[in-house]
């Protein structure tokens, strides 16, 4: 991280990073998430609590580094403190000022913190931020008007909005939305496609590992959004070693827009028919019923999506394909977080 504004305190956080050997990979191969570190236990907030996240801390932290950040802190406010909140009448650029003192303005502060976080986050691969809070929350946090009134959701808290608009391609969530299954495994999806991205661009982007690339996510692209797998397809099209590593940062910039659509069941059914298709030669009569049956109970919402990924993966075990092997759709992320259970 480059040089901090001489007034910020760096508290000294333990990171995070209890990998499982169901992870089957060595800690600096781990996506690397920044979380707010209220939300890993951490007794930073005003009132001198936490508010610990038993799926990041316990689920989580099993397969990524997570790496606490508390903007508050580290701006100089001490523990406990004077709670602060949004004031302003442009939801785009409120001011975080105190509760009881609005003389205290820590905004500029604020920023200036953010952006020198945003500036030291090129090895990482996500953010878990607090909702609700006027520096760490995502979306809807309190908007107080100037002239008093009641507080209206339509806002971000300070650090957040400046972390997300600096790094538009790092998948950020707030912890409280990832109680929704869909979006857990959203989010989740994004951190591991971001970090194989960035193993891919730590060397100069070729046109064949481009390609590659975009091939390995053909099926995790079109269960978000088949119109945008095609856009991307036609990005790379007659690609030169030159023209690829021009291309690299357009296409991984529509990669991770089209990767926040939620994957609903229709478009996963859409990818499940396809990927069956690999198998048609290959399976007999009973086995495409059962195979087919499954995939239309997942249709009908009967089963959760592991249901047919689970027996795709068993006949693709016996008869081998080396197009769907290197498809990353079948196993986005560790098995151990059993988000498909519950899409």
């Amino acid at each position: 991280m480059p040089a901090m504004p001489p007034w910020v305190r760096r508290p000294r956080f333990l990171s995070m990073n209890t990998a499982s050997a169901t992870t089957r990979a060595a800690p600096e191969n781990l996506p690397r998430v920044g979380v707010s570190a209220c939300v890993l236990g951490h007794a930073v907030r005003f009132d001198g609590g936490h508010k610990r996240d038993t799926f990041v801390v316990d689920e989580l932290a099993t397969c990524m580094e997570l790496v606490p950040y508390c903007p508050e802190i580290a701006i100089g406010l001490p523990v406990p403190r004077p709670p602060i909140r949004l004031v302003g009448d442009d939801p785009a650029r409120p001011r975080a000022v105190g509760v009881r003192d609005q003389s205290l303005d820590v905004t500029e502060r604020l920023e200036t913190y953010a952006a020198a976080v945003a500036d030291g986050l090129g090895e990482y691969d996500g953010f878990v931020l607090k909702k609700d809070s006027p520096s760490c929350g995502m979306e809807r946090v309190k908007l107080y008007h100037e002239g008093g009134g009641p507080a209206i959701r339509n806002t971000s808290g300070v650090f957040a909005r400046v972390l997300r608009e600096r790094l538009p391609n790092l998948p950020m969530e707030e912890e409280g939305r990832l109680n929704d299954p869909v979006l857990r495994e959203n989010f989740v999806t994004r951190v591991f496609v971001h970090r194989r991205w960035r193993a891919l661009a730590m060397e100069p982007v070729r046109a064949r590992a481009l390609i590659d690339f975009h091939t390995r996510h053909k099926y995790l692209v079109m269960a978000h959004s088949a119109a945008a797998y095609q856009r991307l397809g036609r990005m790379l099209s007659d690609l030169s070693r030159e023209r690829a590593a021009e291309a690299a940062p357009a296409y991984f910039a529509e990669l991770m827009q089209a990767l926040t659509r939620r994957a609903n069941r229709k478009r996963h059914y859409n990818v499940l028919q396809h990927v069956m298709g690999y198998l048609k030669t290959r399976i007999d009569a009973a086995d495409k019923v059962e195979l087919a049956d499954a995939i239309e109970r997942y249709r009908r919402e009967e089963v959760p999506l592991v249901v047919p990924i689970t027996l795709f993966r068993h006949y693709f075990r016996v008869h081998p394909d080396p197009y769907i092997e290197r498809q990353v759709y079948l196993a986005p992320h560790p098995d151990s977080l059993r988000l498909r259970n519950h899409v």
